[in-house]
């Protein structure tokens, strides 16, 4: 028990050298489960993902649509607002870019932001520009493993850092929602359920932006 947690601890020091452990945060090697309400069940016959508001055409696909979609890998550093970071995480699914690329979907000059919508009514607010970046992704697998139900399965926003790319914003791991079952794009910000509860809008890693108050 010892060795792991020098090991850990090492380990951490090193990230924090390298200028990946952001301010507040302790490295893990675990996965925290951490979610508001129940694991819901999931029927892949009447699931759909859907994508509306500030769009030309609404878009709704089936579980096997969505599957057919070209997809993307990503490595990630995960930061949890409840102050544990996870590094080199690896997901696979599908990005909003795609959905652009692939002409499903076609946004309106006012599109600013996007509101997750998961199951039971969660929601979690992001800008448009984060949605659209690379390390965003609408993510099916883990680590070369489908989602487990307790992280999301079958699908679930997460967004993270990739290492090297200070150019893309990082927000804490909760803007990413799980069990996500649409994508409703705004003209103008609407709060979702932790950031109406008080957690900040922004929620910048590196700025330490964990709640408004």
């Amino acid at each position: 028990m010892f060795e792991n947690f020098a090991q850990r601890k090492k380990d951490e020091e090193r990230m924090r050298a390298e200028g990946r452990l952001p301010p507040g945060q302790s490295l893990t090697n675990k996965f925290p489960v951490l979610h508001y309400g129940p694991v819901p069940s999931f029927d892949p016959t009447t699931w759909t993902f859907r994508a509306w508001g500030e769009v030309e055409q609404p878009l709704t696909l089936t579980w096997e649509q969505f599957n057919q979609l070209p997809r993307q890998r990503v490595r990630m550093d995960l930061h949890c607002v409840t102050r544990w970071s996870k590094f080199d995480t690896e997901w696979e699914g599908v990005s909003v870019r795609t959905l652009l690329e692939q002409g499903l979907l076609r946004l309106l000059p006012t599109a600013r932001f996007v509101l997750q919508h998961a199951e039971f009514g969660y929601t979690t607010n992001i800008p448009l520009e984060v949605a659209l970046a690379e390390n965003f992704l609408l993510a099916t697998h883990h680590n070369g493993q489908p989602l487990t139900p307790d992280h999301g399965y079958p699908l679930r926003g997460v967004v993270g850092a990739i290492p090297g790319r200070t150019d893309l914003k990082t927000p804490y791991l909760w803007k990413g929602a799980k069990w996500l079952r649409g994508l409703e794009f705004l003209q103008t910000d609407r709060l979702g359920f932790w950031e109406e509860a008080g957690y900040h809008n922004n929620a910048d890693v590196w700025a330490e932006e964990r709640m408004r108050f």
